[in-house]
Protein backbone atom coordinates (compact mmCIF):
# COMPACT_ATOMS: atom_id res chain seq x y z
CA UNK A 1 0.00 0.00 0.00
CA UNK A 2 2.53 2.51 1.17
CA UNK A 3 4.63 2.14 -1.76
CA UNK A 4 1.76 1.94 -4.28
CA UNK A 5 0.74 5.22 -2.71
CA UNK A 6 4.12 7.21 -2.74
CA UNK A 7 4.71 5.71 -6.62
CA UNK A 8 1.23 7.50 -7.36
CA UNK A 9 2.33 10.79 -5.52
CA UNK A 10 5.32 11.02 -7.64
CA UNK A 11 4.11 9.37 -11.42
CA UNK A 12 0.76 10.73 -11.24
CA UNK A 13 -0.92 13.49 -11.72
CA UNK A 14 -1.85 15.10 -8.17
CA UNK A 15 -5.51 16.96 -9.64
CA UNK A 16 -6.06 13.12 -10.40
CA UNK A 17 -7.43 12.51 -6.74
CA UNK A 18 -8.18 9.35 -5.38
CA UNK A 19 -11.27 8.26 -3.38
CA UNK A 20 -10.33 8.40 0.30
CA UNK A 21 -7.76 10.23 -0.14
CA UNK A 22 -6.76 10.49 3.56
CA UNK A 23 -7.10 7.08 4.05
CA UNK A 24 -6.81 4.92 0.05
CA UNK A 25 -8.00 1.54 -0.40
CA UNK A 26 -5.72 -0.66 -2.41
CA UNK A 27 -8.51 -2.21 -4.85
CA UNK A 28 -6.98 -5.27 -6.39
CA UNK A 29 -10.43 -7.47 -7.38
CA UNK A 30 -13.96 -6.99 -8.00
CA UNK A 31 -17.10 -9.23 -8.81
CA UNK A 32 -20.79 -8.01 -8.95
CA UNK A 33 -21.15 -5.27 -6.94
CA UNK A 34 -18.33 -6.06 -4.31
CA UNK A 35 -14.83 -4.93 -4.58
CA UNK A 36 -11.61 -6.68 -3.05
CA UNK A 37 -8.66 -4.47 -0.97
CA UNK A 38 -5.41 -6.21 -0.83
CA UNK A 39 -6.16 -8.07 2.25
CA UNK A 40 -9.28 -9.68 0.78
CA UNK A 41 -11.35 -7.50 2.57
CA UNK A 42 -14.90 -6.97 0.98
CA UNK A 43 -16.49 -3.48 0.21
CA UNK A 44 -20.10 -2.42 -0.89
CA UNK A 45 -19.57 -0.29 -4.12
CA UNK A 46 -22.49 2.19 -4.19
CA UNK A 47 -20.23 4.68 -6.50
CA UNK A 48 -19.02 2.38 -9.38
CA UNK A 49 -21.82 3.49 -11.88
CA UNK A 50 -19.25 2.30 -15.08
CA UNK A 51 -19.73 -1.42 -14.41
CA UNK A 52 -22.91 -1.27 -15.31
CA UNK A 53 -24.22 -4.80 -14.79
CA UNK A 54 -21.09 -5.47 -12.34
CA UNK A 55 -17.85 -5.66 -12.21
CA UNK A 56 -15.97 -8.48 -14.06
CA UNK A 57 -19.13 -9.82 -15.33
CA UNK A 58 -18.28 -13.48 -16.92
CA UNK A 59 -20.53 -13.24 -20.11
CA UNK A 60 -18.57 -9.38 -21.00
CA UNK A 61 -15.30 -10.91 -20.22
CA UNK A 62 -15.97 -13.85 -22.39
CA UNK A 63 -17.09 -11.83 -25.54
CA UNK A 64 -14.26 -9.14 -24.91
CA UNK A 65 -11.56 -12.12 -24.93
CA UNK A 66 -13.54 -14.53 -27.81
CA UNK A 67 -13.55 -11.15 -30.68
CA UNK A 68 -9.83 -9.94 -29.13
CA UNK A 69 -8.47 -13.25 -30.41
CA UNK A 70 -10.25 -13.13 -33.88
CA UNK A 71 -9.60 -9.47 -34.32
CA UNK A 72 -9.59 -6.23 -33.34
CA UNK A 73 -9.20 -3.53 -36.70
CA UNK A 74 -9.93 -0.31 -37.75
CA UNK A 75 -13.51 0.27 -38.02
CA UNK A 76 -12.88 1.78 -41.83
CA UNK A 77 -13.09 -2.13 -42.71
CA UNK A 78 -16.53 -3.22 -42.97
CA UNK A 79 -17.65 -5.79 -39.97
CA UNK A 80 -20.53 -7.06 -38.51
CA UNK A 81 -19.89 -6.28 -35.06
CA UNK A 82 -21.02 -2.09 -35.53
CA UNK A 83 -23.94 -2.20 -37.22
CA UNK A 84 -25.28 -5.05 -35.37
CA UNK A 85 -24.38 -2.75 -32.19
CA UNK A 86 -25.75 0.26 -33.83
CA UNK A 87 -29.25 -1.60 -34.91
CA UNK A 88 -29.87 -2.94 -30.91
CA UNK A 89 -29.54 0.95 -29.77
CA UNK A 90 -31.82 2.33 -32.06
CA UNK A 91 -34.48 -0.33 -31.07
CA UNK A 92 -34.32 1.14 -27.54
CA UNK A 93 -34.47 5.01 -28.65
CA UNK A 94 -37.37 6.80 -30.67
CA UNK A 95 -37.50 6.14 -34.66
CA UNK A 96 -35.48 9.41 -35.61
CA UNK A 97 -32.43 9.06 -33.61
CA UNK A 98 -31.45 6.45 -36.29
CA UNK A 99 -27.67 7.26 -37.00
CA UNK A 100 -25.20 6.59 -34.68
CA UNK A 101 -21.30 7.64 -34.07
CA UNK A 102 -19.15 5.31 -31.92
CA UNK A 103 -16.18 7.13 -29.88
CA UNK A 104 -14.44 6.18 -26.69
CA UNK A 105 -15.18 8.05 -24.01
CA UNK A 106 -18.35 10.17 -22.64
CA UNK A 107 -16.67 13.86 -23.05
CA UNK A 108 -15.79 12.59 -26.87
CA UNK A 109 -19.24 11.92 -27.24
CA UNK A 110 -20.10 15.53 -25.65
CA UNK A 111 -17.87 17.48 -28.22
CA UNK A 112 -18.95 15.33 -31.32
CA UNK A 113 -22.47 16.20 -30.06
CA UNK A 114 -21.33 19.85 -29.91
CA UNK A 115 -19.80 19.83 -33.04
CA UNK A 116 -22.98 18.10 -34.97
CA UNK A 117 -25.09 21.00 -33.10
CA UNK A 118 -22.92 23.86 -34.79
CA UNK A 119 -22.78 22.33 -37.96
CA UNK A 120 -26.33 21.45 -38.71
CA UNK A 121 -27.85 24.96 -36.90
CA UNK A 122 -24.81 27.13 -38.33
CA UNK A 123 -25.24 29.02 -34.56
CA UNK A 124 -22.87 29.21 -32.13
CA UNK A 125 -24.47 29.85 -28.48
CA UNK A 126 -25.24 26.77 -26.08
CA UNK A 127 -27.43 27.26 -23.24
CA UNK A 128 -26.43 24.93 -20.05
CA UNK A 129 -27.72 23.98 -16.67
CA UNK A 130 -26.40 25.43 -13.41
CA UNK A 131 -23.56 23.05 -11.91
CA UNK A 132 -23.67 21.26 -14.81
CA UNK A 133 -20.37 19.16 -16.11
CA UNK A 134 -20.32 17.40 -19.44
CA UNK A 135 -16.87 16.74 -19.41
CA UNK A 136 -12.91 17.15 -19.82
CA UNK A 137 -12.28 18.80 -23.00
CA UNK A 138 -11.85 22.43 -23.11
CA UNK A 139 -15.17 22.71 -25.54
CA UNK A 140 -16.83 20.58 -22.77
CA UNK A 141 -15.18 22.45 -19.80
CA UNK A 142 -16.44 25.67 -21.44
CA UNK A 143 -20.09 24.70 -21.12
CA UNK A 144 -19.46 22.91 -17.73
CA UNK A 145 -20.34 25.64 -15.02
CA UNK A 146 -19.12 23.09 -12.18
CA UNK A 147 -15.51 23.53 -14.05
CA UNK A 148 -15.78 26.93 -15.63
CA UNK A 149 -16.59 28.82 -12.33
CA UNK A 150 -13.17 27.55 -10.87
CA UNK A 151 -11.02 28.30 -13.95
CA UNK A 152 -11.39 30.73 -17.18
CA UNK A 153 -15.10 31.87 -16.13
CA UNK A 154 -18.13 31.96 -18.91
CA UNK A 155 -17.59 32.51 -22.14
CA UNK A 156 -19.46 34.61 -24.20
CA UNK A 157 -21.48 32.28 -26.05
CA UNK A 158 -22.04 29.88 -22.98
CA UNK A 159 -25.53 30.65 -20.90
CA UNK A 160 -27.02 29.58 -17.98
CA UNK A 161 -30.39 28.82 -17.26
CA UNK A 162 -31.42 27.96 -13.38
CA UNK A 163 -31.26 23.82 -12.20
CA UNK A 164 -34.77 22.75 -12.19
CA UNK A 165 -34.21 21.57 -8.40
CA UNK A 166 -37.65 21.44 -6.82
CA UNK A 167 -35.92 21.01 -3.26
CA UNK A 168 -33.16 24.01 -3.49
CA UNK A 169 -33.75 25.46 -6.49
CA UNK A 170 -36.03 29.09 -7.48
CA UNK A 171 -39.36 26.97 -7.70
CA UNK A 172 -40.01 24.78 -5.24
CA UNK A 173 -42.41 21.45 -4.58
CA UNK A 174 -45.00 23.59 -3.52
CA UNK A 175 -45.31 25.36 -7.06
CA UNK A 176 -48.23 24.12 -8.82
CA UNK A 177 -46.24 23.82 -12.49
CA UNK A 178 -42.14 24.03 -11.84
CA UNK A 179 -41.67 22.43 -15.27
CA UNK A 180 -43.56 24.97 -17.03
CA UNK A 181 -41.75 27.81 -14.60
CA UNK A 182 -38.49 26.11 -15.17
CA UNK A 183 -38.71 25.63 -19.07
CA UNK A 184 -39.90 29.58 -19.38
CA UNK A 185 -36.68 30.60 -17.27
CA UNK A 186 -35.11 28.83 -20.56
CA UNK A 187 -37.36 30.67 -22.88
CA UNK A 188 -35.87 34.17 -20.72
CA UNK A 189 -32.44 32.71 -21.78
CA UNK A 190 -32.89 32.73 -25.24
CA UNK A 191 -35.18 35.81 -25.27
CA UNK A 192 -31.21 37.64 -24.00
CA UNK A 193 -29.60 35.86 -26.59
CA UNK A 194 -31.15 36.88 -29.28
CA UNK A 195 -30.99 40.64 -27.75
CA UNK A 196 -27.57 40.57 -27.77
CA UNK A 197 -27.94 39.65 -31.90
CA UNK A 198 -26.87 36.19 -31.31
CA UNK A 199 -28.42 32.90 -31.81
CA UNK A 200 -29.10 29.78 -30.03
CA UNK A 201 -27.73 26.03 -31.36
CA UNK A 202 -28.32 24.08 -28.74
CA UNK A 203 -29.89 23.33 -25.54
CA UNK A 204 -27.30 20.83 -23.29
CA UNK A 205 -28.36 18.97 -20.54
CA UNK A 206 -27.97 15.83 -18.77
CA UNK A 207 -31.24 13.64 -18.49
CA UNK A 208 -30.63 13.80 -14.73
CA UNK A 209 -28.40 16.26 -13.47
CA UNK A 210 -26.10 14.56 -11.30
CA UNK A 211 -22.79 16.56 -10.45
CA UNK A 212 -25.76 19.38 -9.90
CA UNK A 213 -27.09 16.43 -6.85
CA UNK A 214 -28.65 13.65 -8.36
CA UNK A 215 -31.60 15.97 -9.51
CA UNK A 216 -35.08 14.64 -11.13
CA UNK A 217 -36.51 17.22 -13.78
CA UNK A 218 -39.74 18.19 -13.60
CA UNK A 219 -41.78 16.29 -15.39
CA UNK A 220 -42.49 18.36 -19.29
CA UNK A 221 -40.09 20.56 -18.98
CA UNK A 222 -37.73 18.95 -21.34
CA UNK A 223 -41.09 19.17 -23.73
CA UNK A 224 -41.69 22.52 -23.09
CA UNK A 225 -37.49 23.57 -23.01
CA UNK A 226 -37.24 21.47 -26.78
CA UNK A 227 -40.40 23.75 -28.16
CA UNK A 228 -38.49 26.67 -27.18
CA UNK A 229 -35.22 25.68 -28.73
CA UNK A 230 -36.06 24.68 -31.59
CA UNK A 231 -38.14 27.41 -32.19
CA UNK A 232 -35.04 29.24 -32.05
CA UNK A 233 -33.75 27.81 -34.36
CA UNK A 234 -31.83 25.23 -31.99
CA UNK A 235 -31.22 21.80 -31.25
CA UNK A 236 -31.97 19.88 -28.09
CA UNK A 237 -28.75 17.25 -26.93
CA UNK A 238 -29.58 14.99 -23.51
CA UNK A 239 -26.59 14.36 -22.00
CA UNK A 240 -26.87 10.35 -21.05
CA UNK A 241 -23.51 9.35 -20.44
CA UNK A 242 -24.38 8.64 -16.30
CA UNK A 243 -28.05 7.88 -16.62
CA UNK A 244 -28.83 5.92 -19.83
CA UNK A 245 -29.02 2.07 -20.48
CA UNK A 246 -31.93 1.12 -17.78
CA UNK A 247 -30.36 2.62 -14.69
CA UNK A 248 -33.82 4.20 -14.32
CA UNK A 249 -35.36 0.79 -14.25
CA UNK A 250 -38.89 2.15 -15.96
CA UNK A 251 -37.46 2.94 -18.80
CA UNK A 252 -34.10 2.49 -21.27
CA UNK A 253 -33.39 6.03 -21.02
CA UNK A 254 -33.54 8.87 -18.44
CA UNK A 255 -34.99 11.62 -21.05
CA UNK A 256 -38.25 8.61 -21.66
CA UNK A 257 -39.28 9.79 -18.09
CA UNK A 258 -40.21 12.81 -19.69
CA UNK A 259 -43.09 11.21 -21.49
CA UNK A 260 -43.44 9.41 -25.17
CA UNK A 261 -43.80 12.75 -26.88
CA UNK A 262 -40.42 13.47 -26.13
CA UNK A 263 -37.05 13.05 -27.79
CA UNK A 264 -33.98 15.02 -28.10
CA UNK A 265 -32.39 15.92 -31.47
CA UNK A 266 -29.16 14.43 -30.16
CA UNK A 267 -28.34 11.90 -27.23
CA UNK A 268 -24.92 11.06 -25.81
CA UNK A 269 -24.01 8.25 -23.51
CA UNK A 270 -21.25 6.39 -22.38
CA UNK A 271 -19.92 5.47 -18.71
CA UNK A 272 -22.06 2.26 -18.75
CA UNK A 273 -21.83 0.82 -22.42
CA UNK A 274 -18.83 -1.08 -22.32
CA UNK A 275 -18.96 -2.26 -18.24
CA UNK A 276 -15.74 -0.55 -17.91
CA UNK A 277 -14.04 -0.50 -21.70
CA UNK A 278 -13.93 2.64 -23.13
CA UNK A 279 -16.95 2.80 -25.06
CA UNK A 280 -19.42 5.78 -26.25
CA UNK A 281 -21.50 7.02 -28.65
CA UNK A 282 -23.54 9.77 -30.28
CA UNK A 283 -27.16 9.29 -31.54
CA UNK A 284 -28.89 11.43 -34.26
CA UNK A 285 -31.34 12.10 -36.97
CA UNK A 286 -30.47 11.54 -40.55
CA UNK A 287 -31.33 15.42 -41.09
CA UNK A 288 -28.53 16.38 -38.35
CA UNK A 289 -25.90 14.09 -39.50
CA UNK A 290 -26.75 14.92 -43.18
CA UNK A 291 -25.36 18.12 -42.48
CA UNK A 292 -22.31 16.90 -40.97
CA UNK A 293 -21.19 15.04 -43.93
CA UNK A 294 -22.45 17.86 -46.28
CA UNK A 295 -19.45 20.02 -44.73
CA UNK A 296 -16.98 18.10 -46.67
CA UNK A 297 -14.77 16.86 -43.85
CA UNK A 298 -14.54 13.30 -43.26
CA UNK A 299 -15.58 12.10 -39.73
CA UNK A 300 -12.54 9.66 -38.47
CA UNK A 301 -12.23 7.64 -34.86
CA UNK A 302 -9.30 5.32 -35.07
CA UNK A 303 -11.05 2.89 -32.07
CA UNK A 304 -14.18 4.30 -31.87
CA UNK A 305 -16.69 1.19 -32.74
CA UNK A 306 -13.52 -1.31 -33.26
CA UNK A 307 -14.81 -5.20 -33.25
CA UNK A 308 -14.23 -6.02 -29.39
CA UNK A 309 -15.73 -2.38 -28.48
CA UNK A 310 -18.37 -3.62 -30.17
CA UNK A 311 -18.67 -7.16 -28.92
CA UNK A 312 -18.56 -5.76 -25.67
CA UNK A 313 -21.62 -3.25 -25.93
CA UNK A 314 -23.77 -6.14 -27.34
CA UNK A 315 -22.87 -8.34 -24.52
CA UNK A 316 -23.52 -5.41 -21.92
CA UNK A 317 -27.14 -4.90 -23.99
CA UNK A 318 -27.47 -8.79 -23.69
CA UNK A 319 -26.95 -8.61 -19.27
CA UNK A 320 -29.65 -6.33 -18.95
CA UNK A 321 -32.43 -8.04 -20.97
CA UNK A 322 -31.67 -11.66 -19.41
CA UNK A 323 -30.84 -10.58 -16.09
CA UNK A 324 -34.01 -8.46 -16.05
CA UNK A 325 -31.84 -5.80 -14.61
CA UNK A 326 -34.21 -2.58 -15.71
CA UNK A 327 -36.66 -4.30 -13.15
CA UNK A 328 -33.72 -5.16 -10.61
CA UNK A 329 -33.13 -1.59 -10.34
CA UNK A 330 -37.07 -0.68 -9.88
CA UNK A 331 -37.45 -3.16 -7.30
CA UNK A 332 -34.42 -2.72 -5.46
CA UNK A 333 -34.09 1.46 -6.22
CA UNK A 334 -37.40 1.68 -5.25
CA UNK A 335 -36.70 -0.27 -1.58
CA UNK A 336 -33.75 1.93 -1.15
CA UNK A 337 -35.94 4.92 -1.55
CA UNK A 338 -38.24 3.80 0.76
CA UNK A 339 -35.86 3.01 3.56
CA UNK A 340 -34.02 6.00 2.93
CA UNK A 341 -37.23 8.13 3.37
CA UNK A 342 -38.14 6.46 6.30
CA UNK A 343 -34.63 7.80 7.66
CA UNK A 344 -35.77 11.02 7.05
CA UNK A 345 -38.59 11.01 9.46
CA UNK A 346 -36.13 10.03 12.43
CA UNK A 347 -33.25 11.90 11.41
CA UNK A 348 -33.78 15.78 11.12
CA UNK A 349 -29.99 16.07 9.23
CA UNK A 350 -31.82 14.26 6.32
CA UNK A 351 -32.99 17.20 4.02
CA UNK A 352 -34.35 15.11 1.21
CA UNK A 353 -34.33 11.88 -0.62
CA UNK A 354 -34.77 11.47 -3.83
CA UNK A 355 -33.91 9.55 -6.89
CA UNK A 356 -35.37 6.72 -9.53
CA UNK A 357 -34.29 3.75 -10.03
CA UNK A 358 -30.24 2.95 -9.03
CA UNK A 359 -29.94 6.71 -9.24
CA UNK A 360 -30.51 8.22 -5.58
CA UNK A 361 -29.30 10.84 -3.93
CA UNK A 362 -29.74 11.58 -0.14
CA UNK A 363 -29.21 15.62 0.98
CA UNK A 364 -28.24 16.43 4.13
CA UNK A 365 -29.22 19.67 5.89
CA UNK A 366 -28.16 21.32 9.31
CA UNK A 367 -31.49 22.97 9.26
CA UNK A 368 -34.74 21.93 7.17
CA UNK A 369 -36.31 25.33 7.36
CA UNK A 370 -33.56 27.22 5.55
CA UNK A 371 -31.94 23.90 3.44
CA UNK A 372 -28.54 24.80 4.77
CA UNK A 373 -25.98 22.15 3.09
CA UNK A 374 -24.32 19.55 6.22
CA UNK A 375 -21.52 19.56 3.95
CA UNK A 376 -18.98 18.22 6.95
CA UNK A 377 -21.94 15.97 8.40
CA UNK A 378 -21.99 14.13 4.90
CA UNK A 379 -18.37 13.68 4.71
CA UNK A 380 -18.56 11.89 8.01
CA UNK A 381 -20.95 9.92 6.85
CA UNK A 382 -19.05 9.18 3.99
CA UNK A 383 -16.13 7.65 6.08
CA UNK A 384 -17.90 5.98 8.50
CA UNK A 385 -19.39 3.66 5.94
CA UNK A 386 -15.77 3.09 4.74
CA UNK A 387 -15.12 2.13 8.30
CA UNK A 388 -17.93 -0.84 7.86
CA UNK A 389 -16.69 -1.65 4.34
CA UNK A 390 -19.59 0.37 2.00
CA UNK A 391 -18.04 2.68 -0.33
CA UNK A 392 -20.11 5.88 -1.45
CA UNK A 393 -19.27 9.43 -2.23
CA UNK A 394 -20.95 12.61 -2.11
CA UNK A 395 -22.02 15.38 -4.74
CA UNK A 396 -24.07 18.77 -5.09
CA UNK A 397 -22.64 22.15 -5.16
CA UNK A 398 -21.88 21.79 -1.66
CA UNK A 399 -21.09 18.05 -1.36
CA UNK A 400 -23.67 17.73 1.02
CA UNK A 401 -25.40 14.80 -1.07
CA UNK A 402 -25.05 11.09 -0.56
CA UNK A 403 -25.43 9.22 -3.52
CA UNK A 404 -25.61 6.01 -4.69
CA UNK A 405 -25.38 4.54 -8.50
CA UNK A 406 -24.36 1.41 -7.77
CA UNK A 407 -24.02 -1.88 -10.17
CA UNK A 408 -27.43 -2.85 -11.32
CA UNK A 409 -26.81 -6.38 -9.38
CA UNK A 410 -27.14 -4.01 -6.43
CA UNK A 411 -29.61 -6.48 -4.09
CA UNK A 412 -32.20 -5.73 -1.53
CA UNK A 413 -30.03 -7.33 0.76
CA UNK A 414 -27.68 -4.55 -0.08
CA UNK A 415 -29.63 -1.81 0.18
CA UNK A 416 -30.88 -2.84 3.61
CA UNK A 417 -27.50 -3.12 5.02
CA UNK A 418 -26.64 0.48 3.92
CA UNK A 419 -30.07 1.97 5.02
CA UNK A 420 -29.08 -0.09 8.34
CA UNK A 421 -25.72 1.22 8.61
CA UNK A 422 -26.50 5.46 8.17
CA UNK A 423 -29.45 4.51 10.61
CA UNK A 424 -26.61 3.82 12.97
CA UNK A 425 -24.79 6.33 12.23
CA UNK A 426 -26.64 9.09 12.45
CA UNK A 427 -28.34 8.07 15.69
CA UNK A 428 -25.21 7.63 17.53
CA UNK A 429 -25.22 4.33 18.99
CA UNK A 430 -21.67 3.15 20.89
CA UNK A 431 -18.73 2.99 18.74
CA UNK A 432 -16.44 0.02 19.64
CA UNK A 433 -13.38 2.29 19.14
CA UNK A 434 -11.15 1.96 21.82
CA UNK A 435 -8.50 4.74 22.42
CA UNK A 436 -4.65 3.64 23.81
CA UNK A 437 -3.17 5.79 25.66
CA UNK A 438 0.53 5.53 26.17
CA UNK A 439 2.72 7.54 29.43
CA UNK A 440 5.14 7.23 31.81
CA UNK A 441 6.58 7.67 35.54
CA UNK A 442 9.26 9.37 36.74
CA UNK A 443 11.38 6.06 36.49
CA UNK A 444 10.54 5.86 32.82
CA UNK A 445 8.40 2.31 33.11
CA UNK A 446 6.45 2.82 29.96
CA UNK A 447 2.56 1.77 30.92
CA UNK A 448 -0.16 1.46 28.38
CA UNK A 449 -4.21 1.64 29.11
CA UNK A 450 -7.78 1.21 26.98
CA UNK A 451 -10.18 4.05 28.30
CA UNK A 452 -13.23 3.29 28.25
CA UNK A 453 -15.13 3.33 24.26
CA UNK A 454 -15.96 6.67 23.27
CA UNK A 455 -19.24 8.05 22.22
CA UNK A 456 -19.16 9.16 18.57
CA UNK A 457 -22.50 10.66 17.73
CA UNK A 458 -24.15 12.42 15.52
CA UNK A 459 -27.75 14.42 17.00
CA UNK A 460 -30.00 16.78 15.09
CA UNK A 461 -27.52 18.66 12.83
CA UNK A 462 -24.36 18.58 14.65
CA UNK A 463 -21.64 15.91 15.82
CA UNK A 464 -19.83 15.76 18.86
CA UNK A 465 -15.69 15.42 18.51
CA UNK A 466 -14.39 13.73 21.39
CA UNK A 467 -11.22 14.89 22.69
CA UNK A 468 -9.57 13.85 25.48
CA UNK A 469 -6.79 14.51 28.31
CA UNK A 470 -5.59 14.11 31.11
CA UNK A 471 -5.92 15.55 34.65
CA UNK A 472 -2.71 15.59 36.58
CA UNK A 473 0.90 14.68 35.81
CA UNK A 474 1.50 10.98 34.33
CA UNK A 475 4.16 10.25 37.26
CA UNK A 476 1.70 9.82 39.69
CA UNK A 477 1.29 6.25 38.30
CA UNK A 478 0.23 3.89 39.74
CA UNK A 479 -2.72 4.86 41.08
CA UNK A 480 -6.34 6.39 40.21
CA UNK A 481 -6.58 9.17 38.15
CA UNK A 482 -8.87 10.81 35.70
CA UNK A 483 -9.87 11.30 32.15
CA UNK A 484 -11.74 14.03 30.96
CA UNK A 485 -13.71 13.33 27.77
CA UNK A 486 -14.93 16.80 26.80
CA UNK A 487 -17.80 17.04 24.23
CA UNK A 488 -17.90 20.25 22.06
CA UNK A 489 -21.44 21.15 20.93
CA UNK A 490 -22.18 24.67 19.05
CA UNK A 491 -20.48 27.06 21.00
CA UNK A 492 -21.17 24.95 24.17
CA UNK A 493 -18.45 22.89 25.82
CA UNK A 494 -19.84 19.80 28.30
CA UNK A 495 -16.69 17.84 30.23
CA UNK A 496 -17.66 14.31 31.88
CA UNK A 497 -15.20 13.21 34.49
CA UNK A 498 -14.58 9.30 34.52
CA UNK A 499 -12.41 8.06 37.25
CA UNK A 500 -9.85 5.23 35.62
CA UNK A 501 -7.88 2.49 37.66
CA UNK A 502 -4.95 1.21 35.18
Amino acid sequence: MRKTLAMRKKLIGQSCRLFYSDDPVKIVRARGQYLYDENGKRYLDCISNVQHVGHCHPSITQAATTQMKLLNANSRFLHDNIVQYADRLAATLPDKLSVFYFVNSGSEANDLALRLAHQYTQHEDVIVLEHAYHGHLTSLIDISPYKFQKLTGQKEWVHVAPIPDTYRGIFREDHPNPAQAYADTVKDVIDKVHQKGRKVSAFFAESLPSVAGQILLPKGYSTKVAEYVRSAGGVFVADEVQTGFGRVGSHFWAFQLQGDDFSPDIVTMGKPMGNGHPLSCVATTAEIAGAFTANGVEYFNTFGGNPVSCAIGLAVLDVIEKEDLRGNSSRVGGHLLDRLTQLQTKHPIIGDVRGVGLFVGLEMVTDKEQRTPATDAAAQVVRRLKEDYICVSTDGPWENIVKFKPPMCFSMEDADLVADRIHHILTGDWNTYPIALTYHNTCTQLYSIHLLYLKERFTHFEYYIVFVRLRGMFYRFPGSFHVYLSYWRSSRQKSVLYDVTP
